[in-house]
């Protein structure tokens, strides 16, 4: 070996070593590392960031991003009140989403089809109450999975069929993939659904603390002039309201609060309808519906007038402004263009219109205000402001634009039209123009530190191929396996892939392994159609880290993981894979 290949491999094995140990953040590690192997000449100075411009790492920001305009338009509410159900079992759950997700990948990019399902199964996990770090790592496995189904549901299934295409003359088909493809995703979807997910460190204790635990707020929401509930009964909605953790109190038509919860009354435009709920299960409950805020025209002038709308939440002090007046009474909504829309009293439930309602100390407000005035507002009332909750306002006239853009995004990008960054980005700009995403807003949703772990890694696997290390290990392949059954070579040629699909990414993975394999079956002289086939499988089947694939990165922030974790369920399923593709591979594809 050169020094320069020594100093490399030395290098990746105190960084695995110290992301295994975990006492030093992921991200610290390997911009360290990135960092001093610059130092030591092993990364040129001109490419020590190129891997902040790289394109997995430019998708992984803006997969991010998009998620979160999905669940501000309400795509993830429609998603989620039409196919998940909080109550179903963790396992069954797994399975649904997970089946859900490797059917997506398997006809789109396996990264867009996390993307749509992550903050579905996030929302899931607050509904049911639990550390979302027990399904996002199953999910994102299952994508992986889905995407070794057919020629474009992976990046190294288009690079593989490229090169048996420069080689032998002619590419691998769209669904030559599937046979093999096909039983690894069933074995590795059956796995993680029964028995993987147990294997998943529980750090429900960070995770799971993300909802508040105030007393729910007294809110109104108005029924439209033309909204479909009007002649329908007010019992009806319970089914909804349960879904969305919403307790229906009552009604009031005419400024008059009808007796009990008047569930059979015929619901009429303009009757605003009581609640009990969290901030977030408001919104869904309102999205879901289409029911106004109780000040719909005030709602409507917010809108126009601002750059979207936001949620606030704010305590009442002795000698605050509002203490012992209404809203209406102190022109909240003219003085300062704000909307309460819930008071939360311990202990009371109220009996009036919530703008009318006169508020006493130690009540906290749910205020609608225009985007980045809370803190004004919060002042003029000589209210204290709670610590931020990330409430945000479902634009759920803005749904189907935002589901739209993101399916031609990728239906685009699948047919080769448009690059996939390109494609994502341009949602982006769409979705900030059309104000799904307010623009202020547009990088608190990206997980920095993953960026950094990304953009610090590449180089890093790119010097380590350019100094001939990836090479060498070829080479050695080769030696070892000479004289060797075929199903032997195959097993060995899989192994050596993953391990180098979980340090590098898949795509070098796969431009790396295709001509090893090759070279072996000229060396048997044997058809290279199995070998090709076992590495566009081990390629694509990293779940060792949270760097060998795109989507292993996307969950580990929301996910709460440290980078030790994948492997514990990420192991058993490699094995797995391994088990079942060798005896399909040579069944389907005969040496």
């Amino acid at each position: 070996m050169t020094p320069d290949q020594i100093l490399l491999f030395t290098l990746f094995g105190a960084v695995f070593a110290l992301l295994l140990w975990g006492r030093i953040r992921y991200d610290l590690v390997a911009f360290g590392a990135l960092m001093l192997a610059v130092v030591l000449g092993l990364v040129k100075t001109e490419d020590a960031f190129a891997g902040f411009g790289h394109p997995a790492t430019l998708v992984v920001a803006l997969v991010l991003i998009v998620s979160a305009g999905l669940v501000k338009s309400g795509a993830v509410h429609l998603i989620t009140r039409t196919l998940i159900d909080q109550s179903r079992a963790l396992g069954a759950h797994i399975a649904l989403m997970g089946s859900v997700g490797a059917v997506l990948s398997a006809f789109m990019n396996n990264v867009a089809a996390l993307a749509l399902l992550m903050p579905v199964d996030i929302q899931t996990a607050r509904k049911a109450g639990r550390s979302p770090g027990k399904t996002l790592m199953p999910l994102s496995f299952a994508t992986i999975l889905g995407g070794m189904v057919t020629l474009i549901g992976t990046p190294p299934n288009i690079i593989i069929a490229s090169i048996r295409h420069d080689t032998l003359g002619a590419p691998f088909r769209m669904f030559d993939f599937a046979p093999v493809g096909l039983v690894a995703a069933l074995a590795g979807l059956t796995f993680v659904a029964l028995l993987g997910w147990r294997l998943i460190p529980d750090r429900s204790g960070a995770a799971g603390a993300t909802d508040s635990q105030l007393a729910p707020y007294i809110a109104e929401l108005t029924v439209p002039e033309s909204s479909e509930l009007i002649g329908k009964r007010l019992g009806t909605l319970d089914a909804e309201a349960e879904k969305a953790d919403v307790v229906i109190l009552g009604l009031i038509r005419n400024g008059q609060r009808r007796y009990g919860r008047a569930s059979g009354v015929l619901l009429q435009g303009g009757d605003t309808l009581v609640l009990e709920a969290a901030p977030e299960a408001l919104d869904e409950f309102r999205s879901t519906l289409a029911l106004d805020f109780s000040d719909a025209a005030r709602e409507e002038k917010l809108k126009a007038a601002g750059d979207g709308l936001e949620l606030v939440e704010v305590v009442v002090t002795d000698n605050a402004r509002i203490a012992g007046r209404s809203a209406q009474s102190i022109g909240l909504s003219w003085r300062q263009s704000a909307v309460l829309l819930g008071i939360a009293r311990q202990g009371e439930r109220l009996k009036h219109h919530i703008r009318q309602t006169e508020v006493v100390p130690g009540d906290i407000l749910l205020l609608l205000c225009p985007r980045d005035r809370g803190a004004e507002i919060a002042d003029w009332l000589g209210c204290l402001p709670l610590a931020a909750r990330g409430l945000s306002v479902t634009a759920n006239d803005k749904t189907w634009w935002a589901i739209g853009l993101f399916a031609a995004a990728v239906l685009t990008a699948s047919l080769g039209f448009l690059y996939l960054p390109v494609a994502l980005g341009l949602v982006v700009i769409a979705y900030v123009l059309l104000k799904i995403l307010p623009i202020g807003e547009l990088y608190d949703h990206v997980e920095w530190p993953v960026v950094v772990l990304l953009g610090s890694m590449i180089p890093l696997g790119q010097a380590l191929e350019a100094s001939g290390g990836t090479q060498l290990l070829a080479r050695a392949l080769v030696d070892l396996t000479a004289g060797w059954p075929a199903w032997m070579i195959l097993t060995v040629l899989m192994v050596v892939t993953m391990t180098l699909s979980d340090v590098l990414n898949n795509t070098a993975t796969a431009i790396v392994s295709a001509p090893v394999g090759i070279s072996m079956a000229k060396a048997l002289e044997v058809s290279p159609d199995p070998f090709l086939m076992a590495v566009a499988v081990a390629s694509s089947a990293a779940f060792l880290t949270p760097i060998g694939h795109k989507n292993n990165t996307l969950v580990l922030g929301p996910g709460g993981y440290r980078f030790g974790d994948y492997w514990r369920m990420g192991l058993p399923l490699e094995l797995l894979v391994i088990a079942v593709s060798i005896p399909t591979i040579l069944v389907v594809w005969p040496l």
